[in-house]
């Protein structure tokens, strides 16, 4: 008799413990459900990035910039030539946008895109004070650059793509600014998301899954190897 209250209380025993399984594993189930949901709503799930740089913008001003990012042959490998549309992605000071404006000249334009209301203000001020007539500022958000649809034949994002939380569902939009046979071209450097750098492999993934294809990749950008320079057109 005692050794059936025992069996009897094993039993109840296993009965609760698999209960609690079931109870975990279905919990599970719904977190993993919610999760892929919030990844379908955004395009993609969160992966880690630099927080995006909102100090002295004149830092990016240095005096040998153009020499180490070897700035011409970026724009000779974009087709960035006289009478252009190109967008400077993340612009910042506007280093990269009074350099292709120049290139472009008076039949071209330059859109300057970023979603720091501060540099936005900033490159108005510049291109107001060098007069620069074919600069045009755009504030951006985190999912969207707002460049008018098919308005441009290239872009440069110049080491801000590390800051991009969402660059799937943001390349996406990005590539119906583009018109037919448009590039794309990504500055970055060798990093984990949080060092102001991503690899660019992580890179190379994430723009296949907005719509685009690599064409070309080059190291030269900078002299210690830790900078690449990749080129994409849609596929």
């Amino acid at each position: 008799m005692e050794m059936h209250r025992w069996m009897m209380l094993i039993r109840r025993m296993a009965g609760a413990t698999i209960g609690l399984a079931l109870l975990w594993y279905c919990a599970g189930s719904r977190c993993i459900d919610s999760v892929s949901a919030q990844t379908t709503a955004t395009g993609q799930a969160q992966r880690p990035t630099s927080t995006p740089y909102k100090g002295d913008l004149s830092i990016f001003e240095y005096p040998d910039r153009d020499e180490k990012l070897h700035v011409d042959r970026v724009m000779d490998l974009l087709g960035i030539v006289p009478g252009r549309a190109v967008a400077d992605v993340g612009a910042g000071s506007g280093w990269f946008t009074v350099r292709a404006a120049a290139r472009v000249g008076a039949g071209g334009v330059v859109y300057a895109e970023d979603i720091n209301p501060e540099a936005i203000d900033y490159i108005t001020k510049r291109a107001s004070r060098e007069k620069l007539e074919n600069v045009r500022p755009v504030l951006g958000t985190v999912d969207d650059t707002k460049l008018p649809a098919k308005s441009v034949d290239a872009i440069l994002i110049l080491k801000t793509y590390h800051e991009m939380a969402r660059p799937i569902p943001l390349m996406e939009k990005l590539r119906l600014s583009l018109r037919p046979g448009g590039k794309v071209g990504i500055i970055d450097r060798n990093g984990d998301g949080t060092d102001h750098g991503i690899m660019p492999d992580v890179v190379e993934r994430e723009m296949a899954q907005a719509g685009f294809k690599r064409v070309g990749m080059y190291d030269f950008t900078k002299s210690d190897g830790q900078d690449y320079f990749l080129i994409f057109e849609v596929k």
